[in-house]
């Protein structure tokens, strides 16, 4: 600790550490410097508040969490030995009470000894560096013989009624018989064996020495019916507490009566903690793990082969993506009142998409983190691609697959939620508020980190990788409700204490692994090259080498007789843009398949094109003859294409032929249109004229949209997009991590602040009955006084403590070298902030001489 006298407080512990030790203590628990503590007595009044606290115990390990709830169950101030003495035992198997005492020879009995003997030297090598942590992060502090865990800290991991303990042991002896009538004391006294006592402090006392002697206790216990070792069996490593009758049982009376068992309440008791370890053989954990479990292979893979079949699902992820935005080109989903979209527009995307609901939620939610996908804000709000979606689209597939997965690791909205529903009860939807997870980017990195340890070519075992990150952050024990043991019951109550395997760092992990393989982050189950390049280099690292395993694009494809074209890999991406405009995605694999259809060349021709280019452009992209059946399909759609022409009215439809238009009249399924003619080749509608072209194009029409002017309105493929948008900024998980500059900073000024606090200064005279001032409580003196003493330092060149209130009436305390006073400020040399400032007179409260000793 530096120093020769042992700290008393954990202000005095913070204030021996040098500079570099506090600035760890400050990265490790960043909540601690906003706002940045005046002095080390604020800074660890702030380190002891429960919510700091408890951030801090949720970022620990489990062997550092097991040896602060150790600490809890010890005495305190407890010596190094008695914390190792709670994480080791005393060298027996403490798994069964009866085999305990009583001494059988077991074939495995050898094979255990040495394996307890194996795990307590792992405990002591680990001890160390867990106690380093814990009095890093300030939760504990003191020398090794007289280490003391912070108070808040053994509020929440201490047993209790209401919060038992993760170690599962209960309260001690003192704590369950406080309040207990000297007479029942007495009882448990005699019935033990012991000599009674009516001083109610020297029967606690002894009732303590009998169950912490190993003899004494070892020669109760083999009085004991087997009944009661049962009952003993069940609460030993927790829950301690237990149900009783108004009329128990034998055995359950026989412990009750030698105070094995202590009443908490009419019907409830409870293991006096000392028992527990006895029964224990002295370990405050079940199973101690002092080192993390190994991350396991399942299969060992050729490197090559997991990079390209990465580089496949890259492709496909990207391909995905733009085919996703490519169907909201004109506009997506509308835009629920709560935000994000409705069930039946997942279902419908994840039919467009041909892939599961949870699947297509991920695609989309994906697409919104990379800043590719938001709401239009116009008056009827619908989702559509952005702006940046363009310039997305126009760079390299590597250089796509770099962005999205950039975009995936950093983000804290978590697909896997949708669906589910939120703390009050409202389904959770795709794009809509409530999926933040700030430890999501933490676990998605710490996963695919645990990924890159292992050798290229080595798929993991999920089991295992979930087991390393509880043990990297473990769930703190739950409370359990009293156990049924005590009463008797065949179903004992286990102990919550090893955590809830469906937690959500657990179920974002098992997520991870999942988009981990679609979004090929990995391949067959191992972390890909390019993968293990993005998490070291950054993505243009990864997308260098993702590029010479992803196929060139190609400027053809294969027309068929069938009115399908066949593209056998991945199209240039105007190629690729014109054919899904003139014909239908059929299939999709390693070659699509594409269906021309009337209403697909309709579409194409709505979007500007002549018959002439359409045959112009499948003549120079096909490597086979344009088959006649698609010549004569182009031809004869262009031919009616435009014959209708439909307009504002609300709607009209004009045509030079009057017979088609007695045609519409007379079929039935015009009547939802209500047309009605105004002239021989004219017929008007109450509708708009979108719902007339729809209407039409339904009856086998090929109409065109018309302008004011009669000119044919030509429709854009791709026109919406939504104004400039900037991808969702993730939620961080508490305060960011400081920098080294920011670190160094701070602890300059906590140093300069606790000078300031700490210098003694010079006893001025007061009234004799006026009340001491209590420690760190601002100077008080009246304006003449703080005038004459600031003027006085400032000729004679000495340093002055002043207290200080700023305009917003924050009170501080500074330690000045007054320089010059003059209309009504004074302009000092200020030790606290290292540098020139200027005061307002009437702001501060009061001055004070410095102690020749502690001039600065």
């Amino acid at each position: 600790m530096g120093t020769t006298t042992p700290p008393r407080t954990l202000a005095e512990a913070l204030r021996a550490r040098d500079d570099e030790s506090l600035a760890g203590l400050l990265r490790a628990r960043p909540d601690l410097l906003t706002p940045v503590p005046n002095d080390i007595t604020q800074l660890a009044t702030r380190a002891g508040t429960r919510a700091s606290v408890v951030r801090a115990l949720e970022h620990l390990d489990r062997f550092a969490l097991q040896t602060a709830e150790a600490l809890a169950v010890a005495p305190d101030p407890a010596p190094y030995g008695t914390l190792l003495g709670l994480l080791t035992g005393e060298g027996r198997n403490a798994g069964d009470i009866r085999d305990t005492h009583e001494a059988r020879d077991t074939p495995g009995r050898h094979d255990d000894t040495r394996g307890a003997d194996a795990l307590a030297d792992a405990i002591a090598d680990a001890l160390p560096a867990a106690l380093g942590t814990l009095r890093e992060q300030a939760l504990v502090w003191g020398e090794d013989d007289r280490l003391h865990l912070v108070r808040t800290a053994r509020e929440l991991l201490a047993p209790s009624p209401r919060h038992p303990s993760p170690t599962g042991l209960g309260p001690t002896v003192a704590e369950a018989t406080a309040g207990m009538s000297p007479g029942r004391l007495q009882e448990i006294l005699a019935a033990a064996g012991l000599t009674a006592t009516h001083d109610p402090v020297s029967a606690v006392a002894a009732l303590t020495g009998l169950f912490t002697d190993r003899a004494a206790m070892a020669g109760l216990l083999d009085t004991a019916p087997a009944e009661a070792l049962s009952v003993l069996d069940r609460l030993v490593w927790g829950p301690p507490y237990g149900e009783v009758t108004p009329n128990p049982a034998p055995p359950v009376r026989w412990l009750r009566d030698r105070g094995l068992l202590l009443p908490v309440s009419a019907r409830t008791v409870v293991l006096p903690r000392e028992a527990a370890l006895h029964l224990r053989a002295g370990r405050a954990h079940r199973v101690p793990e002092p080192q993390p479990p190994a991350v396991e292979a399942i299969a060992h893979r050729d490197p090559q082969a997991v990079d390209s079949a990465a580089a496949g699902q890259a492709f496909l992820a990207v391909s995905t993506v733009e085919e996703l935005l490519k169907g909201w080109n004109g506009g997506g989903p509308a835009t629920l009142r709560a935000g994000g979209i409705g069930v039946r527009d997942l279902k419908r995307t994840a039919a467009a998409l041909d892939v599961p609901e949870p699947v297509a939620a991920f695609w989309i939610e994906l697409a919104y983190a990379a800043g590719l996908v938001a709401s239009d804000g116009e008056a009827e709000e619908r989702y559509a691609p952005t702006p940046a979606y363009d310039d997305w689209a126009e760079l390299p597939a590597q250089e796509r697959w770099a962005h999205l997965a950039t975009a995936w690791l950093a983000a804290t909205r978590t697909s896997g939620l949708i669906g589910g529903q939120d703390a009050k009860g409202r389904m959770l939807s795709a794009l809509g508020p409530g999926l933040d997870r700030s430890a999501a980017p933490e676990v998605r990195h710490r996963v695919l980190a645990l990924l890159a340890a292992l050798e290229p070519g080595t798929a993991p075992d999920p089991g295992t990788v979930l087991a390393r990150l509880r043990w990297e952050r473990p769930l703190r024990g739950t409370a359990a409700s009293p156990s049924p043991a005590a009463s008797g019951s065949s179903s004992p109550t286990g102990s919550g204490s090893d955590g809830d395997t469906g937690d959500l760092r657990t179920r974002i992990a098992l997520w991870t692994l999942n988009e981990s393989e679609l979004l090929g982050i990995t391949g067959r189950g191992a972390l890909a090259a390019q993968t293990r390049a993005l998490l070291a280099s950054g993505p243009a690292e990864a997308a260098a080498l993702l590029a010479p395993l992803i196929p060139e694009p190609l400027d053809h494809v294969l027309l068929q007789a069938d009115l399908t074209a066949v593209a056998p890999g991945p199209l240039e991406r105007p190629l690729a843009d014109t054919l899904s405009v003139l014909a239908e995605i059929e299939s999709k694999g390693g070659a699509t398949v594409y269906r021309f259809t009337p209403g697909s060349v309709r579409r194409a021709l709505d979007a500007g094109r002549t018959a002439a280019d359409l045959h112009a452009f499948l003549a120079t992209h096909s490597r086979t003859p344009v088959p006649q059946p698609l010549s004569y399909l182009i031809d004869d759609v262009a031919r009616r294409h435009g014959h209708l022409r439909i307009g504002a009215a609300s709607s009209y439809v004009r045509c030079d032929d009057e017979t088609v238009l007695n045609e519409i009249l007379a079929d039935k399924r015009a009547s939802a249109l209500r047309l009605r003619r105004l002239a021989p080749t004219v017929l008007a509608a109450p509708v708009d004229p979108a719902s007339l072209l729809e209407g039409l194009r339904d009856m086998g029409y090929a109409p065109a949209a018309e302008s004011a002017e009669g000119d044919v309105l030509i429709t854009r493929a791709g026109a919406h997009r939504t104004p400039p948008r900037t991808a969702p900024a993730p939620v961080p998980e508490g305060p960011p991590v400081p920098d080294t500059t920011l670190l160094g900073a701070a602890v300059r000024a906590i140093r300069a602040g606790d000078a300031a606090a700490t210098a003694p200064r010079k006893e001025r005279d007061q009234d004799a009955d006026a009340p001491p001032a209590p420690p760190g409580s601002l100077p008080r003196t009246s304006a003449a006084e703080t005038l004459a003493t600031v003027q006085a330092a400032a000729l004679t060149g000495s340093a002055l403590w002043i207290g200080y209130v700023n305009a917003e009436g924050a009170a501080s305390q500074h330690v000045i070298a007054p320089v010059k006073v003059e209309g009504g400020y004074v302009t000092a040399y200020d030790h606290t902030a290292d540098g020139v400032r200027t005061y307002p007179l009437h702001r501060i409260t009061g001055v004070a001489e410095l102690a020749d000793d502690a001039t600065p």
